[in-house]
């Protein structure tokens, strides 16, 4: 038995070993053709699930980090190890509780200028139970006068650098970082905050990175913030400066147990009040919850780094300081708070300032009940009512219908049964002090009616208008000044946030010289630190490339263009871009103050410069050709000169001959042949040879 058991184990063993043979034969008898059809028709991931496959693997290992496994169990052990735990949590709320009561008259005027802004301005005024409630939108117009004037100015950075070893990637800067902001859609994100910022007083940018962005390879984002959804130390002009800095928002329940599995059975309505405004819809916020992310610096090393946690209730959803990957190095390498304050007209205590609401509301409503005098004046003496006796027995419905010819009475009718209610009529010189309402509205919100386009009496041309407008746009272009300050600082941001997270190379495409269309390929590797090498046995350490920003207006006003269209003409009509006078040119130049200056002082300095080496390069032309002309006999120098001079042609002489090719005239002979003159000089060489040799 033993015997049959080691033959069956044998033969097992050898069909094993033979399996794989055949399987392996089998394969072979597969055609090449057939092995391919079958791999192309292999399914293959799409962009989408290969992107939620990175946004799962992404999660899995954050929430590794925090100790939660995929069921969205919280490891006890993992929690007691964590930074920013319950007790942190309740302690940011107590902060974010402060905070919030700092800023709550600003909430409130926030609130009330929304409804300024909506002609709804009655329901903040006193006596809103008015039956006539005028509305006049002289302050509307203001406002939408300034959103054009910025507009027209809209920004567009030139990044310059502080080495020239930097130089290269300050071109490549210039001309990718406006491609990062048209894919942010910042043009609509600018219109949104200086709308916002015109009414409120102050625009927030929010500059964040997203990893979803480009199917998890992440990417830029620029975002409007809304100021009644923002937090920060009271006291303070400088947002930089506050200890913590919170952002709220409200979102839905179910969205957010999607995302965080550990918050099942956590969730309930919002625990937060937010101020809101009055919204002509409905709004539920039943089954939303308040997501706070709160931003925090510390000091690590001498170096300020910023930390980021986002949490619900007192539930963490990430904080940086429990995740190995960002516990000293922190969210953002930069380490400011991701948002860019805007304000208007600033005051001191606060970052936010005032806006054109503020400024004309007083006249704003003193016009509208200036209007509701006059117009209840009005409605008084267009129907008008009267007295009548109890006793005068006259029908009331009759005479109060204009429809009926006859009006019953009982007895006899008195004077007095019936008398008309006497209405003073209103001067002329309430209408004198409406309209000068309206003028003081117009003069302290900047916006006269020749900046609107209108003319006053005795200026017709189109040129002096113009320049009435341009003077009259002083306050837009101070304001237009302060939001290029403004931008300039989200322009570095957004250069640190590639120097951060643009590790792989990208495509880009960006306008080259000429306008050509060119598509080029970056990274971050030109502008992250470089080691500088060992000077004298010490180690130089590392280099970091920074760079300024230069602002201008991308689109300008009409007039602007035009003057500087005019300005180029009158230089051209001057003589500045001849190369001759690049010297003269430069000196006049030098003297006056313009937009663009130093590029058109750059263009006719080249100009110049390019002229002189011509002209040199000429003179050594010359030189080398007169050197020829001595060993050849040819008068080519002569040529040159001529040339360059703008002269007359000169005809070429042949140095081999001697002759011209037009002094050599072919003659024939009487038997066909041809026969070339004698050279002249040749020809009295040879008679004063004659003539000496043969006696007279």
């Amino acid at each position: 038995m033993a015997e049959i058991k080691k033959k069956q184990e044998e033969q097992e063993i050898q069909t094993k070993e033979a399996a794989p043979s055949q399987s392996s034969q089998q394969e072979g008898t597969i055609s090449l053709d057939e092995q391919m059809t079958r791999r192309q028709s292999a399914p293959r991931p799409t962009a989408e699930s290969e992107a939620q496959r990175l946004y799962e693997a992404q999660k899995a290992k954050m929430m590794q980090g925090q100790g939660i496994n995929a069921t969205g169990a919280m490891n006890g052990f993992k929690a007691l190890t964590q930074v920013i735990g319950k007790e942190q949590i309740q302690k940011a709320n107590l902060t974010l509780q402060k905070y919030k009561q700092g800023k709550a008259n600003l909430e409130r005027r926030i609130v009330d200028n929304e409804q300024w802004y909506k002609l709804r301005h009655w329901e903040c005024m006193r006596g809103k139970n008015e039956e006539v409630q005028p509305v006049s939108a002289w302050l509307f117009n203001a406002i939408a006068n300034k959103h054009a004037d910025a507009m027209d100015n809209f920004p567009s950075p030139n990044i310059l650098p502080r080495e020239e070893g930097d130089k290269a990637e300050a071109e490549m800067l210039t001309s990718i970082v406006p491609v990062v902001l048209d894919q942010c859609d910042f043009e609509g994100t600018y219109s949104d905050v200086m709308s916002y910022k015109l009414k409120a007083g102050t625009g927030v940018y929010g500059v964040f990175w997203d990893n979803t962005k480009l199917n998890g390879l992440g990417d830029i984002s620029i975002c409007k913030v809304d100021i009644i959804n923002l937090f920060w130390e009271s006291g303070i002009t400088d947002i930089q400066k506050s200890r913590n800095f919170f952002h709220v928002e409200l979102q839905d329940n179910d969205l957010l147990m999607g995302a965080y599995p550990q918050l099942q059975g956590k969730l309930g309505s919002a625990v937060m009040d937010i101020t809101k405004y009055v919204y002509d819809d409905s709004v539920d916020t039943t089954n939303k919850s308040v997501v706070v992310d709160w931003y925090y610096k510390k000091n690590v090393g001498g170096k300020t780094v910023l930390h980021f946690c986002k949490y619900v209730n007192d539930e963490v959803l990430f904080a940086t300081e429990n995740d190995p990957r960002f516990a000293e190095r922190g969210w953002y390498d930069h380490g400011l708070y991701p948002f860019v304050f805007d304000p208007l007209f600033q005051v001191e205590g606060t970052p936010c300032g005032f806006g054109y609401i503020d400024v004309g509301k007083m006249s704003q409503e003193y016009i509208d009940r200036g209007n509701q005098a006059i117009m209840k004046n009005m409605l008084a003496n267009a129907a008008p009512r009267h007295f009548i006796r109890n006793d005068g027995s006259v029908n009331e419905d009759e005479y109060a219908d204009y429809t009926k010819p006859f009006v019953h009475v009982d007895g006899n009718l008195g004077q007095d049964s019936v008398l008309p209610v006497q209405v003073n009529q209103l001067g002329g010189i309430y209408m004198e002090i409406l309209n000068s309402k309206i003028d003081e509205l117009k003069e302290t919100t900047g916006n006269r009616d020749i900046s609107t386009g209108g003319t006053t009496s005795g200026v017709t041309a189109a040129s002096a208008i113009a320049a009435m407008q341009e003077a009259g746009s002083k306050l837009s272009r101070d304001n237009n000044k302060a939001s290029y300050r403004s931008f300039r600082k989200l322009c570095l941001m957004v250069i640190e946030l590639i120097r951060q997270f643009y590790d792989l190379p990208r495509k880009f495409r960006i306008m080259g010289e000429n306008g050509m269309a060119r598509f080029v390929q970056y990274s971050n590797a030109g502008i992250q630190p470089q080691h500088q090498g060992n000077d004298f046995g010490q180690d130089m350490g590392f280099r970091l490339p920074l760079f300024d920003i230069e602002i201008s207006a991308q689109k300008q006003s009409p007039y602007s263009k035009m003057s500087q269209n005019e300005l180029a003409i009158q230089f051209f009509g001057a003589g500045f871009f001849n190369p001759q006078l690049a010297d003269q040119a430069l000196a006049c130049l030098d003297m006056m103050d313009f937009d663009r200056k130093h590029f058109v002082m750059q263009k006719i300095s080249q100009n110049g410069t390019m002229y002189q080496q011509i002209m040199q390069m000429q003179q050594q032309m010359v030189m080398l050709a007169q050197m020829v002309d001595q060993t050849r006999g040819s008068n080519i120098a002569e040529q040159l000169m001529a040339q360059f001079s703008g002269g007359a042609p000169v005809a070429p002489i042949d140095g081999s001959s001697g002759q011209s090719p037009a002094q050599k005239v072919e003659e024939t002979e009487a038997l066909g042949g041809s026969e070339t003159k004698e050279a002249s000089n040749t020809k009295k060489a040879r008679q004063r040879v004659a003539e000496s040799t043969s006696p007279t």
